[in-house]
């Protein structure tokens, strides 16, 4: 671990024999930068990028890979985050601590760590209520990558019940989605969007993902982040475990937690494991992609 200076921002960066990252210290936090030794970064870059903040102010998104908490409200969802964290080295990798929101009560921290010499990488989100209300939530990780690349989108190809009566498969389109749009490509296994908006449109889905993953790719690397799905619990966004949106600054895999009522004093947690892998051949087909993520160790539950 060492201090750096990332698009004019104090980080942290975190490296190993295959990949490294920088971790903002100042303001966020935020993933700012992921990529192979050699390899360009693969999130996006936006230090200029501001969304509105109805309590006055402005939430900075600068890029890269950040917590929410679900609902998206803008009094509550777009909190400027630009003071300083409190950073606590830990084993593998280090811990980042945000102020407490004064009006949510929340306290979002991360625990990102490197668990080996492998292009791995555990980010673990936590939502502590340091308010005197519950506060219903869910956990909600937000990766904002460079636009050029494809996302993949996998469905699951289970029945839902021994008999293969009951549906197995469900989206959420946000209204703006256009769903004619030549850059959505639906299939059986697995859905893919193309980043490649040039004018103001955005487009934004969700879907329930037992499979348990999505990936991105672009420049022959993949990134493939990985996160739990509880089939019993309830989810935020009409069920949605895995989100994806786009417009023409960034594309953005989103993963989500049970919706929870956090009591004053606890906290919930929402890990994600992330991959990158290097001289990717890609094609967009769901036969090439079946082979692709078969080949790499992923679940096709096919």
């Amino acid at each position: 671990m060492k201090k750096i200076t990332f698009s004019g921002l104090d980080c942290i960066e975190l490296s190993n024999e295959t990949l490294a990252l920088a971790l903002t210290t100042q303001v966020g936090p935020r993933v700012v930068s992921l990529r192979l030794r050699g390899g360009d970064n693969v999130f996006a870059e936006l230090p200029d990028a501001k969304l509105p903040w109805d309590g006055g102010g402005e939430y900075s998104l600068r890029g890269g890979h950040r917590l929410w908490h679900s609902p998206e409200i803008n009094l509550r969802t777009y909190i400027p985050d630009d003071d300083p964290l409190t950073i606590n080295e830990i084993v593998n990798g280090v811990e980042v601590i945000q102020p407490t929101e004064t009006l949510t009560g929340l306290e979002k921290s991360m625990r990102i760590t490197l668990p080996d010499d492998s292009a791995t990488v555990v980010v673990e989100h936590t939502l502590k209520n340091n308010g005197v209300f519950p506060v219903e939530c869910a956990p909600w990780g937000i990766t904002q990558l460079a636009t050029g690349g494809t996302a993949i989108l996998p469905q699951t190809m289970l029945n839902a019940d021994p008999g293969g009566y009951l549906p197995n498969r469900g989206f959420a389109f946000w209204p703006y989605a256009d769903l004619q749009s030549p850059l959505f490509t639906i299939g059986n296994r697995y859905c893919f969007f193309d980043s490649h908006i040039t004018d103001d449109s955005k487009f934004k889905l969700g879907f329930p993902n037992p499979v348990g993953w999505l990936g991105y790719v672009i420049n022959q690397t993949m990134f493939v982040k990985q996160a739990a799905y509880d089939p019993t619990a309830s989810y935020p966004d009409l069920g949605s475990s895995s989100e994806m949106f786009c417009d023409a600054n960034c594309l953005e895999l989103e993963t989500l937690g049970p919706t929870t009522s956090i009591a004053p004093g606890n906290s919930v947690s929402h890990t994600e494991t992330w991959h990158l892998f290097g001289n990717i051949a890609f094609e967009k087909s769901e036969d090439a992609v079946t082979a692709l993520v078969k080949r790499l160790g992923l679940d096709t539950n096919a």
